[in-house]
């Protein structure tokens, strides 16, 4: 009998030895649940931003385009009040040939009249060209007006575009730190998980080794044996563990290799795209412009260098954005892009671009977290 209470005492030791390591062991299931619920939102997060970029690419198209309108509307208004000036001069012309002409008035020149015929003639010359000034200058006046209002109207618009791009811009800083936030918290499950499997696996295999322990009846052969295999068993399963995740590190950073080494192209058209960009330094930003020397917007400015190299660009930041190769080492000539912005990388992290209505094409410091395009 008391044989067979320490042989059920041994039983219990036993079973509670090996169970308390379960216990304490992290459960992985909760850290696989708890990642994908992470990834859920992230992924959620990237489809948020990537509908915000889309509704910012529109925008982008709808003020270039205003911009453009504004830009003709202004060259419109010169022209018209430069038609005035001129019809005006004329006017004053006539009007000196009427009444001064050999310091004649307007009376001595109806009273020259040869006739009541004449007379009359005379009049009504005077009145027609009168008449014909006022139509003329009013008109003028109307068109100038017009041109006016519109500018006005395109300028109303052009407001709303920069508050409603300000807007976007602020939800795109805020999306990417969360999504930045959530795809570090994404990381750090999958770092708990390989640490938990890790765990697991030499929970196992000291369980392993204290059962064959507990359960060895005096074999030292037996038990030596049983010690060996768990110890295999746990380095096995960790290594494993471990190797995989390094396995997919090095996959990452070959992935990484990969796309730096992208072809470094033809460098006399890298500079040439370089040497445009130096040209248009200081040369105002205006929505839409995208004459050299006169008005650039940012991606007017980047269409406008590649074409000096001979490359054809889509006119929009957002497009030009997806144009070429990505490279992960940029070279000057390549292009920095963020969600609506271009510039010419210089380099030495620096960057020539058009920044924002009042300022001017410039050198510029790569900010934030851009990624470069190579079309060259």
């Amino acid at each position: 009998m008391k044989r067979y209470g320490r042989a059920v005492l041994a039983a219990v030791l036993a079973s509670s030895v090996a169970a308390t390591p379960v216990l304490a062991a992290p459960d992985t299931n909760e850290l696989e649940s708890s990642k994908a619920a992470a990834q859920s939102e992230a992924d959620s997060l990237q489809e948020q931003l990537t509908e915000l970029l889309n509704k910012a690419g529109e925008l982008e198209e709808e003020m270039i385009s205003t911009g453009e309108k504004i830009i003709q509307a202004q060259e419109d208004l010169d022209t018209a009040q430069q038609k005035a000036e001129e019809q005006y001069a004329s006017m004053k012309v006539r009007i000196q040939y009427m009444y001064e002409n050999g310091q004649a008035t307007a009376l001595e020149t109806l009273l020259s009249a040869t006739d009541f015929s004449d007379f009359v003639n005379k009049a009504e010359y005077i009145a027609n060209v009168h008449t014909y000034d006022r139509q003329q200058l009013q008109a003028l006046e109307d068109t100038e007006k017009e041109i006016q209002d519109l500018k006005d109207t395109l300028e109303e618009e052009q407001d709303k575009q920069e508050t409603m791009q300000a807007e976007y811009e602020a939800q795109e800083a805020e999306l990417n730190e969360t999504l930045e936030q959530k795809k570090a918290e994404v990381a750090n499950y999958d770092q708990q998980i390989q640490a938990a499997a890790e765990a697991a696996a030499a929970e196992a295999a000291q369980r392993e080794a204290e059962s064959q322990n507990t359960g060895t009846t005096g074999n030292t052969t037996v038990q030596s044996g049983g010690t060996n295999g768990g110890s295999s068993t746990g380095t096995s399963t960790g290594s494993g563990t471990s190797g995989s995740t390094g396995s997919s590190s090095s996959g990452s950073s070959g992935s990484s290799g990969s796309s730096g080494s992208v072809s470094s192209g033809n460098t006399s058209t890298a500079q040439a795209i370089v040497n445009a960009a130096y040209s248009q330094l200081n040369v105002p930003y205006v929505y839409g412009g995208s004459t050299p020397g006169v008005e650039f917007d940012c991606s007017g400015l980047v269409q406008y260098c590649h074409a000096v190299a001979g490359i054809s660009l889509p006119r929009t930041s957002q497009a030009q954005g997806g144009c070429g190769v990505a490279v992960s080492n940029p070279q000057p000539g390549d292009i920095v892009c963020y969600g609506t912005h271009v510039g010419i990388y210089i380099g030495n992290g620096q960057m020539i671009h058009a920044p924002k209505p009042g300022d001017v094409v410039k050198i510029a410091s790569v900010y934030g977290s851009p990624w470069y395009r190579r079309c060259w």
